[in-house]
Order: C-alpha cells, then sequence, then structure tokens
C-alpha cells in the first residue's frame, strides 16, 4: 500500500518498559498465581504510538522524558532504530524511566496494568513548546494522558497555533477541563473513558475491543482473528487513524484501516513488537 504522502505526526506522551506475565487467567484480589511465563518489551502508550504511526508510513517526532538509566537508554535506542525523531525525548536525572507491570489471561487475553511514576511524570509545557518549530512542519499530532495535563494542553495549543488535527487518545481516563476538549480534532475513547472524559471534541471515536469501533453511529467491526496479546491495540488504532487523518482520508476510510491494523497487532506478543507494518495492512 502506497501512501499519497508521507505525513508527519508529533506523538507526546509516554515511554515505560513493560514487564509482562502471562497466566491462564487473569488474577481475582488477594489471590496469587503461579506458573506464568514472563517477557520484557518496549511500552508506554505514547512510544507505542510512535512505533505504530512510524510503521504505518508516518515521519514521526517523539516528544517525552526518560531516567538516566538501561531502561531509558533502551528506550531511546528502540525508538531510533525505527526511523523515529528522538530529539525532544528527555533525559532526567536521579528520576527512573517508566515501567508498567502487566498481566495477560483469559480467553481473550486481556490484561490488567499499573503504571509506576516515573520520568514521564515530569514531562512539561515547556518541554513540548520547545518542539514549537517542528510543530509548523506537522501534519498532525497525538497525544494520551500518561503524563501530565499541562504537557497535553501545550501540545493542543501549539497543534490548534499550527492550523493542524490533534488526536487525543484520553487514556488513563480522567475527566477533562473544556479548554483542552474545545482543541480536540478527534477523540478516541474506549466504552469506559468514553463515560469519564465528557464531552467538547469535533469528533470522536470509540473503540469497542473485539467488536470494532464507533464512527459517530456507525459500528465498523474488527476482522475476527485469535488474541495473543491485547496491550497496545488502542495505541495501534490511535496511531493507524491519525496517519489517516493527516493522509487526508476520510474519518470512516481511517477508521476502518486502522481497525485492520489493530486486529493484526492483538495477534502478536508485545505492544511495540506487534505494531503491523504498512505493507501487512490492506
Amino acid at each position: 500500500m502506497i501512501a499519497p504522502h508521507k505525513p508527519h505526526l508529533i506523538i507526546v506522551g509516554s515511554s515505560n518498559t513493560d514487564l509482562v506475565i502471562q497466566c491462564d487467567r487473569l488474577p481475582q484480589p488477594g489471590e496469587t498465581l503461579l506458573g506464568g511465563a514472563f517477557a520484557r518489551f518496549a511500552g508506554g502508550k505514547g512510544a507505542n504510538q510512535a512505533v505504530a504511526a512510524a510503521r504505518a508510513g508516518a515521519r514521526v517526532t517523539f516528544i517525552g522524558a526518560h531516567g538516566n538509566d538501561d531502561f531509558g537508554r533502551a528506550a531511546k535506542a528502540g525508538l531510533r532504530r525505527e526511523g523515529i525523531d528522538v530529539k525532544y525525548f528527555h533525559e532526567r536525572r536521579q528520576v527512573p524511566s517508566g515501567v508498567a507491570l502487566i498481566l495477560i489471561g483469559g480467553r481473550d487475553r486481556q490484561n490488567l496494568i499499573a503504571v509506576a511514576k516515573s520520568a514521564n511524570d515530569t514531562l512539561s509545557a515547556a518541554d513540548v513548546r520547545a518542539a514549537r518549530s517542528n510543530f509548523r512542519q506537522a501534519d498532525a499530532v497525538v497525544a494520551q494522558l500518561e503524563v501530565p495535563l499541562p504537557a497535553v494542553q501545550a501540545a493542543a495549543e501549539l497543534a490548534s497555533e499550527a492550523g493542524i488535527p490533534f488526536i487525543l487518545n484520553p487514556a488513563p481516563a480522567r475527566k477533562l477541563p473544556a479548554k483542552l476538549l474545545r482543541l480536540v480534532d478527534t477523540l478516541t475513547p474506549n466504552e469506559h473513558e468514553a463515560g469519564v472524559v465528557g464531552q467538547g471534541a469535533r469528533r470522536t471515536v470509540v473503540t469497542l475491543g473485539a467488536r470494532g469501533v464507533l464512527v459517530g453511529k456507525l459500528r465498523i467491526p474488527a476482522p475476527k482473528v485469535k488474541p495473543v496479546d491485547t496491550v497496545g491495540a488502542g495505541d495501534c488504532f490511535t496511531a493507524w487513524l491519525a496517519v489517516g487523518i493527516a493522509e487526508g482520508l476520510s474519518l470512516e476510510d481511517a477508521a476502518r484501516r486502522a481497525v485492520r491494523a489493530a486486529s493484526i497487532a492483538v495477534t502478536r506478543p508485545g505492544a511495540q513488537p506487534g505494531m503491523p507494518y504498512r505493507r501487512e495492512v490492506r
């Protein structure tokens, strides 16, 4: 699949190292399960979306923060290998890089995730504004809520100033101020997040997991696949949707392609390793 042009996306967000245990099922509160397989993957919603967008054919600038540790250095090296601009992936001294503890289990391979306090929590509006010149050259901006809200607000304001779409994946869910929602071109919540974040975005696409997505009142079904790991599926969808918007596709066409991409991602282990390449999404 050949893109009409190679869009430039700016992605503002988190970077984590995912420490994953595969279980036959997810544990109940207070329960210990033994014997799960362990793996370590590159993750974090922002970095996941950056990798997904790069593999979708976009030129990507990533704005985030990491610690001066092995996890942070590995995260930056991994993004660089994907061809992502990491000039604004800031190093923080005496603050750990992001870490997420993830359990995956059950027939549908659903997940439970806990994220530690880290360098992600230090990303500031000033860090985002330092990349102002890049916003003037970009086609779309993407953010999530695993970094402080002032950084997200700054990204939205710079996107508005540059006259380009701002796509917000409102996860983890929280109530959002009207001044931010007014600047959102496209919001991509899941069903739970849609009930929390509030209204005010220009357009909303609700992800429904294995049932696909809702674009307005239109439900776009997801291809039936055998899931292996659903971590990062929403990030894959948001990134591919943003690339489609940046390329000038209609929201419906961008969503259809993004659903196909996400359906491939869930058949593979690991958030970033599982992101499909453009040639795979037909």
